[in-house]
C-alpha cells in the first residue's frame, strides 16, 4: 500500500497497489475517522470501479454507515449530491485522468468540504495500517441507489444564457465528461468524439495538460465551422478549451474570461493560483472584482473560497470553482459561461482572449533534482533582494517585467518551473536562466 496515499487523494494501480480488501479497509477507517452516519459514493467508468465500490461499501455498511450509491457519475457530481443531499461525507472512486490500470479515490466532509493528506488522508492510513477500526456496528448500513445526474442538470444548467445557437467540438475521452456534458445536452449543439464510456482509455490519455490530447479534437475542428471546442479529462473535474480554430487556450487565460463575465452581474473575490498570468488579477480588478491569489491545490483553494465567500475560481491545471456548485468544480458550468460569454459577441473565442494573452509564459517546467529544499534556498537566496518574495508555494518573486515561481512536487523528486514576461524575449532569456541554476544545483 506503501505510496497510495497522496496529498490529495488515494490513487494507485489496481490489484496491485490497491485491492479489493485493501479499499474494504479504508471504507472501515474512513468511517472510524468522520465518525459519520450517510455517505455519498459515486465512481468513474473504471471497469475495477464496481468491486472496489462493493468492497468500500462492505467496510462503511460494517461500521453502520448507510451509503448513498450514486452509480456511474463525474466528480462535481458527487460534490453536489454531499452537499444538496446533506451528506455527512462523501467519496468519488476515480483515479481521474490516470491511465485504465489505475484507480482510487477522492474524498469529502459534509458540504463537499475536501480531506487532503493534512486534514485527514494521513490519519485515515494510520488507521488502516493499524487496523485501529472503530468496532463493528451492532446495526449494519444500508445501500441506497440515487440518481444525482437529473438533479445536477436541473442544478447547473440555469446558468445557461445564450444569445444565440453554437456548435462547439467536444473530446470526452470515453470519461466521466460523457455524464457531465448532459447538462449541455439541448443547450449547445455537439459534436462529441470519443463519447462511449470505457474505462480503459483506449482513444488517448484523459488529461487537458497536454497538449498531445488535443490532437483529435483540433482535426476534427480543422475546417469546419465551431464556436469553440472542448476535452474533458478522466472524471471531468477539469476542463481543456480550444478557440474556434482548434488552437489551444491556455487554462489561466479562460478563469479570466469566466471571471469578467461572472464579476459584470455579481461582484464578488475570484482567486486564481499563483502560477497564473498578471492579466488574470487585471482582468478581475478591471471588472470590479476582488482579486485574490491562492497556492495550488483544490483543497487549499476551496478553503480559501469558503474562508472569503469566493465566487469563483480558476487553476492552471484546467479546475473552475464555483460558489454555486458547493465551491467546487463544474466543468460543464465552466463551458456554459464560455458559451454565454461567445454567443454574446460578433467576435469568434479567438479574439476574445487576444488582449488578455498579453504577456509572454514559459508554461509548467519539471525538472528532475536531487535536494528541492537546496534548489529553493538557493532561488530565494539569489532573488529576494532584487524583486519581491513571496513563499505562498514555494519560492516566487515578482520583478518589473517578469516574475517566476518554483516549487516542488508532492510526490516527485521534481522541481516546476512557471514563469512569464512582458516580452517574449525577456521570458526565453530568464526561463533558461533559472532553468539553469535549478539543473546545476
Amino acid at each position: 500500500m506503501a505510496g497510495i496515499f497522496k496529498a490529495y487523494d488515494i490513487r494507485g494501480i489496481y490489484g496491485k497497489t490497491l485491492t479489493d480488501d485493501l479499499m474494504y479497509r479504508i471504507g472501515r477507517a474512513f468511517a472510524t475517522f468522520i465518525k459519520c452516519r450517510t455517505v455519498v459514493v459515486g465512481r468513474d467508468m473504471r471497469p475495477h470501479s464496481v468491486p472496489l465500490f462493493e468492497a468500500l461499501a462492505r467496510g462503511l455498511t460494517e461500521q453502520g454507515v448507510d451509503v448513498i450509491d450514486l452509480g456511474v457519475c463525474s466528480t462535481p457530481m458527487t460534490y453536489f449530491a454531499v452537499g444538496s443531499l446533506g451528506a455527512d461525507a462523501g467519496v468519488m472512486i476515480t483515479a481521474s485522468h490516470n491511465p485504465g490500470e489505475w484507480n482510487g479515490m477522492k474524498m469529502t466532509r459534509d458540504r463537499a468540504i475536501p480531506i487532503s493528506g493534512a486534514t485527514g488522508i494521513q490519519d485515515i492510513e494510520r488507521i488502516v495500517n493499524a487496523n485501529a477500526f472503530a468496532p463493528a456496528a451492532t446495526r449494519a448500513g444500508a445501500v441506497h441507489k440515487h440518481d444525482i445526474v437529473s438533479a445536477y442538470v436541473a442544478h447547473i444548467r440555469p446558468v445557461a444564457a445564450l444569445q444565440r445557437p453554437l456548435r462547439i467540438a467536444a473530446d470526452m475521452a470515453n470519461g466521466m465528461g460523457i455524464v457531465e456534458a448532459r447538462v449541455l445536452d439541448g443547450v449547445i449543439a455537439m459534436d462529441k468524439l470519443f463519447d462511449t464510456l470505457d474505462g480503459t482509455f483506449p482513444n488517448h490519455e484523459a488529461n487537458p495538460l497536454l497538449h498531445e490530447t488535443y490532437a483529435a479534437l483540433e482535426a476534427k475542428m480543422r475546417g469546419q465551422t465551431y464556436d469553440f471546442g472542448v476535452a474533458f479529462d478522466g472524471d471531468a473535474d477539469r476542463v481543456g478549451f480550444t478557440d474556434e480554430n482548434g488552437k489551444i487556450i491556455p487554462m489561466d487565460i479562460i478563469t479570466a474570461l469566466i471571471a469578467e463575465d461572472l464579476l459584470a452581474r455579481t461582484k464578488g473575490v475570484v482567486f486564481y493560483d499563483l502560477r497564473s498570468s498578471w492579466a488574470v488579477k487585471e482582468v478581475i480588478q478591471a471588472s470590479g472584482g476582488t482579486p485574490m491569489m491562492s497556492r495550488v491545490g483544490h483543497a487549499f483553494i476551496k478553503q480559501q473560497m469558503r474562508d472569503h465567500d469566493g465566487l469563483f475560481a480558476g487553476e492552471l491545471s484546467g479546475h473552475y470553482y464555483f460558489k454555486h456548485n458547493y465551491y467546487t468544480e463544474s466543468s460543464s458550468m465552466a463551458v456554459l459561461c464560455v458559451a454565454n460569454i461567445v454567443s454574446r459577441s460578433k467576435r469568434p473565442l479567438s479574439e476574445l482572449v487576444k488582449p488578455i494573452q498579453k504577456y509572454f509564459a514559459s508554461g509548467e517546467i519539471n525538472s528532475e533534482v536531487h535536494d528541492t529544499a537546496k534548489v529553493l534556498n538557493l532561488l530565494r537566496d539569489r532573488f529576494q533582494k532584487e524583486g519581491r518574495l513571496l513563499e505562498l508555494d514555494g519560492v516566487s518573486v515578482e520583478f518589473a517585467d517578469w516574475w517566476f515561481n518554483v516549487r516542488a512536487s508532492n510526490t516527485e523528486p521534481l522541481i516546476r518551473l512557471n514563469l512569464e514576461a512582458k516580452s517574449r524575449s525577456r521570458m526565453e532569456q530568464k526561463r533558461d536562466e533559472l532553468l539553469a541554476l535549478i539543473r546545476q544545483a
